[in-house]
């Protein structure tokens, strides 16, 4: 009896090493979070340092939650939009007529979350200086002035700056708007004190910051806002530990309006019109 004995209790060791060590090896990602910044550089669509326009007022908006589109590697500068590595990129649909992003389908990150992984194994090895990353959708909240009132309120905007939006309905914070149709980048809707208004940013004013226009140009609309990356960054292929890229984004004074009366609030009630709502720039902080 002293055999069979033996044998089980040399199974039983086996199968136990086996479950401990035997774990499946996990593969090392890259991932991608975001950073909303109020004290980052506000750059304009050059990528360079840009004040507040004449006759208009700006506030730095709190950020509750943001969308991409798309998301691509940028070897040199003078590598043109697609030709890069491409990571990402939001589902499309024609259910409004032209082909526009699919809200439904929106991925909305908030500060400091993961809002894209993928295998480091699938991402093409070599060296990249530049990241781009088209945003799509942005919610936040506001200061709007009640001169009834003399006092400022806030407000939830949802505002739509991917170069055209399929939007079934969405919702703003506790108030759901319809659309059922397209929106082109600019289109916004306000929630105050449970009462909605809807608007549009006039064509071509959302800020995109792209420091390569000379070289890499974006289509006119689009939102693809491009930053560096650190010079030494580089996918081998070899990696054995995630890589971490915070991407920061500005959204210094990002929320501009046109200020009718001077007085350097906001009041859609007296009819102050969004021109802007653009983010105001791109840095990348990596962990390796």
């Amino acid at each position: 009896m002293k055999a069979p004995i033996l044998l089980l209790s040399a199974f039983s060791i086996l199968l136990f090493s086996c479950s401990k060590d035997d774990k499946p090896a996990t593969s090392p990602k890259l991932i991608f979070k975001y950073k909303f910044d109020p004290t980052q550089e506000r750059l304009n669509n050059l990528g360079q340092p840009a004040t507040i326009a004449a006759g208009n007022a700006a506030q730095s908006p709190v950020m509750r939650g943001l969308s991409a589109h798309y998301i691509e590697l940028a070897p040199l500068p003078i590598t043109l939009l697609g030709k890069g590595t491409v990571l990402y990129k939001n589902e499309e649909t024609t259910a409004g007529g032209a082909a526009a992003i699919d809200f439904s389908k929106a991925v909305i990150g908030t500060d400091n979350s993961v809002f894209f992984e993928m295998p480091l194994k699938d991402v093409k090895p070599g060296a990249y200086q530049y990241l781009r990353v088209s945003l799509a959708y942005q919610s936040y909240d506001i200061k709007i002035n009640v001169a009834a009132l003399n006092q400022e309120v806030s407000g939830t905007l949802a505002s739509f700056i991917g170069y055209n939006s399929y939007i079934d309905h969405y919702k703003i914070k506790d108030s759901t708007v319809t659309v059922k149709g397209n929106r082109l980048q600019g289109y916004w809707g306000l929630e105050v004190a449970g009462k909605v208004i809807t608007g549009q940013a006039p064509a071509g004013a959302t800020t995109v910051p792209n420091p390569l226009a000379a070289t890499s140009p974006i289509p006119a609309g689009s939102c693809v806002v491009t930053g560096t990356l650190d010079n030494s960054f580089e996918i081998t292929g070899k990696e054995t530990k995630d890589i971490v890229i915070t991407v920061s984004l500005s959204v210094n004074h990002s929320f501009e309006w046109k200020d009718k009366n001077a007085n350097g609030k906001f009041d859609p009630i007296d009819g102050e019109a969004v021109v802007d709502m653009g983010i105001r720039g791109l840095k990348t902080i990596i962990e390796k």
